[in-house]
C-alpha cells in the first residue's frame, strides 16, 4: 500500500501535520518559502529588527524524514498536486493547508528570509522617525501592533480607527474593559465608529506628514500609517474546480473529521476551512492533531475517529508588549478571563518561539 502524504502548505497547522506524520508516511510538505514563519513575530519585529530573527525556522529542520518541495501549488485533483514548475506531486493522500494572506507587516510579503528581514528592518526605519502612527483596524492585528509600538517608543503617538462600533465584539465585557484600559494607559487613542473618507496619500509603512478626513467629518494628522485588516484565505489553486467548489470567502466546506466534503482522504486544516470560528494559527494546530490522527489511522488499517468541534466562545491571547496585554480561554465552566501575567507567560513574552523550537530546532 502506498503511504505518500502531499500537504499543501507549511503554515501553523501544515507544518503540524507534515511532522505529525513523517515517521508514518512519505510525507512531501509543499511551500514556496524559504522557511517557516512564525507570523506572530512579525509587528514585534517591524519595532525591533534584532527580534526578528525568532520568526524563521527552515523548514529541513522540521522534517528529517520527509520531503520539502520549494514551490507552489497551481492545482490539485483528488490524485495528487501540480507545481507552478510544472512538476506534478502523485499522493495517496492531501492535506491543504494553505491559510491565508493579510497586510503587511502583519505577515511578510517575501518568501525569502534575508528579503523579509530586510523589509522588515527598512519599514522600522520609516516608523523610528514618525512622532504619530495612525493603525487602520482594531481588531488583535492593530491591537498587537500598537502595542509593540508603545513598548519600544512610549512617547510616539499612536491612533487606531476602525468603522466598528465595538472593541472585541463577542468577548467577555471584563475583556473589553481591561484592554481598554490598557490602551488607555498606554496614550493609544482609539477611535471607534471611525472611518476615513479617502485613503492616505502616502503608501503604508512610509514615513511623510499627511493629514486624513475621517467619515464624521474630522481630521487627523500623522507621520505613517500601516493597515491591520484584510484577509485573504490562499485558495487560488483549487479555483479550476478540479477537486472541490470554494464557498464566497475562498474556503472548502470539510466535515467534523476535517475531511474535504466527498473525499475520504483529503483533508484541510487552519484558515482555508469553513469551520465557523475565527482563523487563529491555535485553531489551525488543533486542526492538525485530527488530521494527523485520522490519516495515521487509515494508514494502520483503521477506521479513522477523531473529530473537530469549534468552541461556543472565542478564545484569544492578545499581548499588547511583553508585558500587557488580554485573554480569553476555554474552560468547562465557559469562558476564562486570563489574567496578563498568564497572556505575558502564554503569549506576549516570546510569542511562542520556544515552542516552536522544539518543534524546529533552533531559528536561522
Amino acid at each position: 500500500m502506498s503511504r505518500t502524504v502531499a500537504v499543501i502548505g507549511g503554515g501553523y497547522g501544515g507544518a503540524a501535520v507534515a511532522k505529525a506524520l513523517e515517521s508514518e508516511a512519505d510525507v512531501v510538505l509543499i511551500d514556496p518559502r524559504e522557511a517557516f514563519v512564525n507570523s506572530a513575530g512579525s509587528l514585534r519585529a517591524l519595532a525591533r529588527p534584532d527580534w526578528a530573527h525568532n520568526m524563521f525556522f527552515p523548514f529541513e529542520t522540521l522534517l528529517t524524514q520527509g520531503r520539502v518541495v520549494r514551490d507552489r501549488a497551481v492545482s490539485v485533483d483528488p490524485s495528487g498536486v501540480t507545481l507552478a514548475s510544472g512538476e506534478r506531486v502523485p499522493a495517496d493522500y492531501l492535506v491543504l493547508a494553505t491559510g491565508s494572506s493579510y497586510a503587511y507587516p502583519a505577515k511578510p510579503g517575501s518568501d525569502s528570509i534575508i528579503e523579509a528581514m530586510e523589509d522588515l528592518r527598512l519599514t522600522h526605519k520609516e516608523l523610528r522617525q514618525a512622532d504619530r502612527v495612525l493603525i487602520l483596524g482594531a481588531g488583535p492585528v492593530g491591537l498587537e501592533l500598537a502595542g509593540e509600538i508603545k513598548e519600544v517608543w512610549p512617547g510616539k503617538q499612536v491612533i487606531i480607527a476602525d468603522p466598528a462600533e465595538e472593541l472585541l465584539p463577542g468577548f467577555q465585557p471584563e475583556v473589553v474593559e481591561d484592554l481598554s484600559g490598557q490602551l488607555d494607559a498606554l496614550g493609544v487613542e482609539l477611535r471607534l465608529g471611525t472611518g476615513l473618507a479617502a485613503p492616505p496619500s502616502t503608501e503604508a509603512g512610509q514615513a511623510g506628514a499627511f493629514t486624513v478626513t475621517t467619515t464624521d467629518g474630522g481630521q487627523i494628522t500623522v507621520d505613517i500609517w500601516f493597515r491591520a485588516y484584510g484577509k485573504s484565505t490562499n485558495s487560488g489553486y483549487l479555483a479550476d474546480g478540479r477537486l472541490t467548489t470554494l464557498n464566497a470567502q475562498g474556503q472548502v466546506s470539510v466535515t467534523e473529521s476535517l475531511n474535504v466534503e466527498g473525499y475520504d482522504h483529503v483533508y484541510a486544516v487552519g484558515d482555508i476551512t469553513d469551520v465557523a470560528e475565527a482563523k487563529m494559527a491555535g485553531y489551525a494546530m488543533q486542526h492538525a492533531e485530527v488530521v494527523a490522527k485520522n490519516i495515521t489511522a487509515r494508514l494502520n488499517g483503521e477506521r479513522p475517529t477523531a473529530t473537530y468541534q469549534p468552541l461556543p466562545h472565542p478564545m484569544i491571547l492578545l499581548p499588547l508588549g511583553t508585558n500587557g496585554g488580554v485573554g480569553q480561554l476555554p474552560s468547562p465552566e465557559g469562558p476564562f478571563v486570563a489574567p496578563v501575567a498568564m497572556v505575558s507567560e502564554y503569549k506576549g513574552t516570546d510569542l511562542f518561539t520556544g515552542r516552536f523550537i522544539e518543534q524546529f530546532g533552533p531559528t536561522v
